[in-house]
Parts: C-alpha cells; sequence; structure tokens
C-alpha cells in the first residue's frame, strides 16, 4: 500500500498537470481567436467589430437533432410550431455562431412577424450583435460574410429545404459545386424555367427574350438619345440593348454577327455582360441562360436551362452541374455602355432591340430603388473606391482583373490620353468606354459597379495604381 505522503506527491502533480492543461488550452483558445480577427481586414473590424468564437468539428448529436427539426425533412410541411420554436431555443443556447446562416437563411423566407422576432433573437445569441433598424435578415447576412463564418456541417442540405419550401425547382439548383452557397439569398422573384424561345410566354419570374426582335437606329423613334444602351458589336454587326429592356429582361439569348450569343443584366450591379455560347466543348448544348431568382452578394445567379447547371455571372464558368463537370467556361464579348444617340451616331448600321420587349414599363433602378447603395447585403466592400462608383473591368492575359475607375479613365481619354494595362487598352467607343488589344481586338470588357467587381475579383488591380 503507498503511503500517504506517495498519495499527496501524486495528487499535486495531477494538480499541476492539469493547470498546465488549461493554461495550454486557454492560449491555443486565445491564439485562435486573436488569428481569426487578425486574419479580417482592418476595415471590417471597423464596420462590424470583433467577431464571435466559432467552434470547430461536427454538431452534437443533440444540436443535429435540433436542426432536422427546425430546417430538415420535419419542415417541408411549411409549418412553424412549438417543436421549431424548442430546436430554435436549442440552437441559440448553443452558441455556435455557424448556424445563425441557417437562421438568417429561415429569416429571407419568413412570411409572419412572430417568426421573424423569434429567428432574430436567434442571431443576436448566436452573434452577439445588437440590431440597428428592423431589417434584421440584412443585418444578420451582412455580419456573416463580414467576418466570415464557417458554414456549419451539411449545410447545403439544410439550406436546399428551406429555400424549396418557396420554389421547389431549386431543388435542381441546390447542389455542391464551385460556389459559396453562404453567400446566396432569394432575390424576391421565382425561377425563369420556361422552355427556350418562349419570350412572349408570361411567366411569375423575370422573364428572358430569346431570339428577340430588332428594329433600324431610323425606326427606333421610341428611344431617346439620352437613353442608356449596352452597345454590341460582333463580326462588323452592331446592336443596342436598352437598358430600358433589360432591366425588365435582365437576360436576353441573342445571335449577332453569326455568333450566339447570352446577355445577362444584373440591375443590383449595373452590369450587362454579353457571352458567346456557341463555343463549347464537344457534345455540350448551347448553353440557355436563364435567370434563377436567387442572388450571390447582390448580384444575380445566372443558370443554363438544358443542364439547370450555375454559372457565375461575373466570370462565365460553370459552377454547378454537368457543365461544371465539363469545366465549361464561356468566353466574352466586349459591352459598352453609353447613351443611344452616341450609340448609333458612331454607328449607324447598328439594330436595337423592339420596343415591345420593354412590355410598356419603364424602370430606372440604378437611380431610384438602389440610389443610396445595394438592397442586398454583401458584407465587406473594398474600401479603395465608393460601392456604387463605376469602373471598367477586364481580365488581362496573364490573369490579372483590372478595373479601370470610369469617371478619370473617360477625362483621360478625351484629353487624349493613352491607358494601357499589360496587352490592355482603352478607347472611347460610341459615346462609351471599350477595353482591346494593343492591335484593336475586342478584349470582353463591360461596366460594373465597384462593390460587384471587386467581389468576384477581390485580387483586382485598380486604375489608376
Amino acid at each position: 500500500m503507498r503511503s500517504a505522503l506517495t498519495n499527496s506527491l501524486i495528487v499535486r502533480q495531477l494538480v499541476l498537470a492539469c493547470s498546465i492543461l488549461f493554461i495550454v488550452m486557454a492560449t491555443l483558445h486565445a491564439q485562435s481567436t486573436a488569428a481569426q480577427t487578425h486574419q479580417l481586414p482592418e476595415h471590417v473590424i471597423k464596420r462590424f467589430g470583433t467577431p464571435p468564437d466559432v467552434p470547430t468539428g461536427p454538431l452534437s448529436e443533440e444540436l443535429v437533432k435540433a436542426l432536422d427539426s427546425a430546417f430538415g425533412v420535419n419542415l417541408k410541411s411549411g409549418r412553424w410550431g412549438p417543436e421549431q420554436n424548442a430546436a430554435i431555443k436549442t440552437i441559440s443556447e448553443s452558441k455556435d455562431p455557424r448556424l445563425a446562416w441557417l437562421v438568417s437563411d429561415m429569416m429571407r423566407i419568413a412570411g409572419s412577424t412572430e417568426l421573424m422576432r423569434v429567428l432574430a433573437n436567434s442571431t443576436q445569441q448566436l452573434l452577439n450583435i445588437e440590431f440597428e433598424n428592423g431589417n434584421f435578415w440584412g443585418h444578420t447576412t451582412d455580419q456573416l460574410i463580414g467576418w466570415d463564418i464557417p458554414a456549419p456541417p451539411d449545410y447545403l442540405t439544410y439550406k436546399r429545404n428551406i429555400y424549396t419550401l418557396i420554389v421547389r425547382e431549386w431543388n435542381g439548383i441546390f447542389k455542391p459545386g464551385d460556389i459559396d452557397w453562404r453567400h446566396v439569398s432569394w432575390g424576391g422573384v421565382r425561377i425563369d424555367d420556361r422552355p427556350f424561345d418562349t419570350t412572349d410566354e408570361p411567366c411569375n419570374c423575370i422573364p428572358a427574350a430569346d431570339n428577340p426582335p430588332v428594329t433600324s437606329a431610323k425606326d427606333a423613334t421610341w428611344l431617346a438619345d439620352d437613353a442608356i444602351v449596352f452597345g454590341i458589336e460582333v463580326n462588323g454587326e452592331y446592336r443596342a440593348y436598352p437598358r430600358q429592356i433589360m432591366e425588365v429582361r435582365e437576360m436576353v439569348n441573342d445571335t449577332l454577327g453569326g455568333r450566339d450569343l447570352g446577355i445577362p443584366y444584373c440591375t443590383l450591379c449595373a452590369s450587362a455582360q454579353a457571352y458567346f455560347t456557341d463555343d463549347v466543348p464537344k457534345g455540350v448544348e448551347r448553353p440557355i441562360l436563364r435567370t434563377s431568382g436567387l442572388l450571390i452578394r447582390s448580384n444575380k445567379v445566372m443558370y443554363d436551362l438544358n443542364t439547370f447547371s450555375v454559372f457565375d455571372t461575373f466570370r462565365g464558368n460553370a459552377v454547378t452541374g454537368e457543365l461544371a463537370d465539363k469545366k465549361v467556361k464561356l468566353k466574352q464579348a466586349g459591352v459598352v455602355t453609353t447613351k443611344w444617340g452616341d450609340w448609333k451616331k458612331a454607328h449607324p448600321s447598328t439594330t436595337v432591340l423592339a420596343e415591345s420587349l420593354a412590355l410598356g414599363r419603364d424602370f430606372d433602378f440604378r437611380n431610384n430603388r438602389d440610389a443610396d447603395g445595394p438592397i442586398f447585403p454583401i458584407g465587406d466592400v473594398d474600401p479603395r473606391l465608393s460601392v456604387h462608383d463605376d469602373i471598367v473591368g477586364v481580365v488581362a492575359e496573364s490573369g490579372t482583373p483590372i478595373a479601370f475607375h470610369l469617371p478619370k479613365a473617360i477625362d483621360a481619354l478625351v484629353n487624349d490620353e493613352t491607358i494601357e494595362f499589360e496587352n490592355i487598352k482603352l478607347v472611347l467607343d460610341g459615346g462609351g468606354v471599350k477595353a482591346v488589344s494593343k492591335s484593336g481586338e475586342d478584349l470582353g470588357g463591360h461596366q460594373a459597379f465597384w462593390f460587384a467587381w471587386s467581389q468576384f475579383y477581390p485580387d483586382t488591380q485598380l486604375w489608376p495604381m
């Protein structure tokens, strides 16, 4: 039998070992938190504050059960009751900030003030935040994006369950891929999944225009000279896409200069782009681009009607589905944002979309709805420019993205100054700015708000340097 002295020494050694372990764990925890905070840019900390501690690893069985109750198959009835309230209580008390992503997703589709209050209280506990106004979902999502809080395990499965409560066709959209599903949210409209070439078929969606009717410049008497248009040239053929029409349609599948094009317009980003949809791998059917009704950090999420493959709207590469597996990346034609009077004067042979495509509407979201900044969550924004500063963005031959600050670029070009970056040269074209090679070839640039370009090209260069 061991002596009392031996037992005492053993106890003291165990106490000492436990103390050392506690100190080590506390130090590692502090270092982890400090590292997380250090990784965030100073402007993010200034705006959103210090992020909460974020655990790693799997969830407990109790939390998985709560998630299944609140966001799993049990939610398919679309009813929210005492069982879900109890589950949210369990989720909130976990203090796991990762779960706030799912609570935020539910907030986006919440149909009652009472449910919104329950969910808002939950995100306050999970993130230790206070709301500045009644936009609980927007505030929460901005915090989550800004802090870059990781998603919880099985996030996509739960998110699909939530979102298909309102649009069941999204079941084919929410698939694994090279897309950050945390940043995807509902834009307030349904999916456009009408068959190709059904431009006039009504839908509860933003209706794309397929093979749109066009007129000559001379016959477009309805379009004012100061109206904004998006000008495109392919193989010497010119066409203008009036903003008035694009704000109604947001997507056009067209043929110009013998080439097939898909032309998305994101009203929230002030960006029209033109993608060649006939230059795809062998065996791939021409992608028919459609508006999904979803957004990713206030930019439209477009998809291919044939395969339901999602595309990165700014980069042109398929990020989910069959076309992602086949590594489809669409090349761009340049888009010049300008006034109709200037465009038709520079290119008198131009055609223009027919007035009927506007459906009798005349929106100007830029100067009305979106005038005070993005209306959907975007998280942090590169502080080098203001969110709504106009830029012309293009990717150089080396793969380096660059944004040219539009007002300064126009001033320089009007004064006959040369603007070049690597293989890129900016020129005036029909009252707007176009990115070409030094030999004059189109490089596929387009205009956009700074917040949108810098989000999708976070490593972008900015001119002036």
